[in-house]
């Protein structure tokens, strides 16, 4: 009996074992699907921006000209450090002036030797018409005076014109800065015979305060400017300029920190490139800048009142341009091609293919993959969050 009994609890518990192992096995070859991703969608921000061309130019000097000995003679002095900003004005060679004030000498005493027959031709004549009123001389007599008096007067201004040539030709014995700016290493040393067979070159000088900087806008461009100003009721004008800000900004420099405005415009377009010569005009009183430099220009051209802008770095590119990954129907992930614009900051202006309306996948980039369904949650566009950083929420999952 006892024997039986233990016989019924084994089988018991072999039956029961094979039993959870059955279901152990069940359960484990059944599938569950997992969850949808979740991902965070933002409306695209609606605000006023102001409009701008961002182009590339070259900075260029106010003024740059080469320093020149207008006249012969040795060198005797070097007046300026290398390098050195100078003030108009400013000796900067000397040349020998011995010469020239001995020219300047004989020129004066020449005027004066020309003055003094001036005053006996003067008298003789007055003296001849005198005696024609009284009849004791002939007209020849008082034409001859005459015309010596005319021909002394000549001689005046003849004399006077040396004069003024002899000072010249001293006043280029010192070469002077024309104008305010850096001159460069001379090229003449102490001693050296210049202007022998016409100028010679002795240095350089540039003027960096203020600063040019020269930049292209194209035919297309420029055809949105016009249609722009002619939306507002303007015509563009050459006296208009100075009132139209310009930004540029170095490569090592972040935005365009340097403002000034637009100087120039050439009035025809170049038919070999299709482009328009645009200069502009910038303060440089620390010389930060120097002419040649590669910089980045920003030029506003227009205003949107109703702009729609989304994080910089939701928008992706591929083959066919650039696209924004949006929340379909069913919160199924659709792909939308965009326009993109400018950038403001950490956002980007979005020119079309965008409603106000639409949710941009904003958070969770990656697990959204377009015609797959998701879990979204909706929050604010905030600039300086990034794809995989935190935002504020708004409201939470439908």
């Amino acid at each position: 009996m006892r024997g039986r009994l233990h016989q019924a609890l084994r089988l018991f518990v072999t039956f029961a074992g094979m039993a959870i192992l059955a279901g152990c096995e069940e359960s484990g070859n059944s599938y569950v699907p997992p969850p949808p991703p979740a991902v965070r969608i933002a409306q695209p921000i609606q605000q006023p921006v102001t409009l701008y061309f961002e182009l590339t130019g070259n900075t260029a000097p106010l003024n740059a000209v080469d320093i020149e000995a207008r006249v012969q003679g040795y060198i005797q002095s070097i007046d300026y450090q290398d390098g050195m900003l100078v003030k108009k004005g400013t000796k900067l060679f000397g040349i020998e002036r011995d010469t020239y004030q001995a020219q300047l000498d004989q020129a004066k005493a020449s005027l004066a030797s020309q003055q003094a027959s001036q005053v006996g031709a003067k008298q003789e004549y007055d003296r001849q018409v005198n005696l024609s009123k009284q009849q004791v001389t002939t007209q020849t007599a008082v034409d001859s005076a005459k015309a010596t008096l005319d021909e002394a007067n000549a001689a005046i201004l003849n004399a006077q014109a040396n004069v003024e040539l002899a000072t010249i030709n001293l006043g280029y014995t010192e070469v002077l800065a024309p104008f305010d700016g850096i001159v460069t290493d001379h090229l003449v040393d102490i001693g050296t015979l210049v202007g022998v067979s016409g100028p010679t070159k002795l240095a350089s000088i540039v003027q960096t305060d203020p600063l040019y900087a020269y930049f292209n806008v194209s035919e297309t461009q420029v055809l949105m400017i016009k249609q722009t100003l002619a939306k507002q009721g303007h015509t563009f004008r050459q006296t208009d300029l100075p009132n139209i800000p310009a930004k540029i900004g170095l490569q090592t420099e972040e935005g365009y920190p340097h403002k000034g405005h637009l100087d120039y415009v050439s009035p025809q377009l170049d038919a070999s490139t299709g482009t328009l010569q645009v200069r502009a005009l910038f303060d440089n009183k620390d010389h930060a800048m120097l002419p040649g430099l590669f910089v980045r220009v920003r030029v506003p051209v227009g205003h949107n009142d109703k702009a729609l802008l989304v994080r910089d770095d939701t928008i992706g590119t591929n083959q066919l341009g650039s696209y924004v990954l949006a929340l379909g129907k069913d919160d199924v992930i659709e792909q939308k091609r965009v326009k993109t614009g400018q950038r403001e900051g950490q956002l980007r202006v979005i020119e079309s293919g965008l409603d106000p309306a639409d949710w941009i996948v904003v958070q969770g980039v990656q697990q959204a993959v377009p015609g797959s369904k998701v879990t979204p949650e909706k929050i604010e566009m905030n600039p300086t969050a990034n794809a995989a950083g935190d935002a504020k929420t708004k409201t939470t999952t439908q």
